[in-house]
């Protein structure tokens, strides 16, 4: 029987045999445990209904494991030297599909709209870049895909600030926008003694479902997304301070006054004093406050 990709020695088979070394500048770190890929396909609650959307497949050590679970596995892989290998690993599953393109430039709104029957549940399951997670993750949450859920694989660090609530040092805007669309929960830490080559930091599994609707109702969400990110501006000042610079060509300091007294929030507090429901208040009392 042969081994599973996410081992030490398929691994450096693959790359010697395909002349392959890894590119930094990609953020390719290669898992070598096949067990934590299991769990993630575990954690992901994939079956033979689901068709998995993964990004960055690498070797296909993850494509692996989901091919054994899942209806269909579409990879997408931006690397064009590890199109061929994939070709080559993945040769036994004819349920997988790979295409060599930048997730960032795909249509995935037409692209699941053409591959996915109704019936089936679309999921997203991938070891995400390290140095492209999180405008990936605000790209598949912002265009507002039927995808049923993402468990990812990412820096420790930032699936920690995505996961945060207020009065912590890991939240700000990040944890608000993701928050926003899903709920997210970090399901396990993955040591880089997994990883090949060994990246500086530890990662994390962290999932993110789907809300039905947004945690609060905004007015505006793009001037909901900007009071958020103006009021983590410098984050030892307060909201005051930091709206004040952020908003000064639409506020004058007395109607700034003003929406903190509407909007029943204390200018002297800083913004990761804040829940995501004071900020909708806030930023749906600018709204009013703007168009008058």
């Amino acid at each position: 029987m042969t081994k599973p990709i996410a081992t030490v020695s398929r691994t450096r088979d693959i790359m010697t045999q395909h002349q392959l070394d890894f590119k930094k500048s990609l953020g390719q770190n290669f898992i070598i445990d096949a067990n934590i890929l299991k769990k993630i396909v575990d954690r992901a609650e994939a079956d033979e209904n689901t068709i998995a959307i993964e990004i960055g497949p690498g070797i296909g050590a993850l494509t692996e494991q989901l091919a054994l679970v899942v209806k269909h596995v579409y990879a997408f892989e931006i690397d064009q030297r590890l199109i061929h290998v994939l070709d080559d690993t993945l040769k036994n599953y004819d349920n997988v599909t790979i295409f060599n393109q930048d997730i960032l430039e795909a249509d995935l709104q037409a692209f699941i709209k053409e591959n996915v029957k109704e019936g089936q549940s679309v999921k997203v399951v991938a070891n995400l870049p390290y140095y492209i997670t999180t405008p990936i993750l605000m790209k598949l949450l912002m265009d507002r895909l039927p995808i049923e859920s993402m468990t990812v694989m990412m820096q420790r660090e930032v699936a920690d600030r995505m996961a945060a609530g207020p009065n912590t040092k890991e939240y700000g805007s990040l944890s608000i926008a993701v928050q926003y669309y899903t709920q997210s929960k970090v399901m396990m830490t993955v040591p880089k003694t997994c990883f090949m080559p060994q990246p500086n930091v530890d990662s994390a599994i962290l999932q993110l479902k789907r809300r039905e609707e947004p945690i609060v109702k905004v007015h505006d969400e793009n001037l909901f997304f900007e009071l958020v990110r103006t009021s983590f501006g410098q984050r030892r000042k307060t909201i005051k301070n930091n709206l004040q610079r952020g908003f000064k060509d639409r506020l004058s300091k007395e109607e700034l006054q003003r929406l903190f007294g509407e909007a029943d929030i204390d200018p002297a507090r800083r913004g990761e004093s804040l829940s995501i429901e004071e900020f909708a208040s806030l930023a749906n009392t600018c709204y009013t406050m703007l168009e008058v």
